[in-house]
């Protein structure tokens, strides 16, 4: 087991790895919409949000030697899922075909007050 870290995304804010690679395969943690080098939650639009969120998730696979091309599975955690179509667009903007396989969750609550957190299951 390999850990993947960066300063190009925030640090993990619990008893975390902001990735891990085991073998081809990588597993980045939940990222959100936080500015790595302020460690600030941006403020913004839900898609404003889920285009830094991918920023981060991309940081830290490419710790790994990996891109967002590499994801084929990714979860994407929405505070309410009147944000889908405009987090959808964002995330159809960043992420290639074949798109990964995919989950949308609506949760009460994450554990920073932001409005969308995505992970991701990469080969590299």
């Amino acid at each position: 087991m390999e850990e993947l870290t960066t300063d190009d995304a925030p640090d993990s804010i619990g008893p975390f790895s902001q990735g891990i690679a085991s073998g081809d395969r990588m597993y980045v943690s939940g990222q959100g919409p936080v500015d790595p080098d302020t460690g600030e939650v941006i403020q913004g639009t839900p898609g404003e949000q889920t285009r830094r969120t991918l920023r981060n998730v991309a940081a830290v696979l490419q710790a790994g030697g990996a891109s967002l091309d590499d994801v084929v599975k990714a979860t994407v955690f929405v505070k309410d899922m009147r944000y889908y179509d405009e987090v959808n667009e964002v995330y159809g903007e960043l992420m290639s075909p074949p798109y990964p396989a995919r989950s949308a969750v609506e949760v009460v609550k994450l554990p920073v007050d932001i409005d969308v957190e995505i992970e991701v299951v990469a080969e590299r």
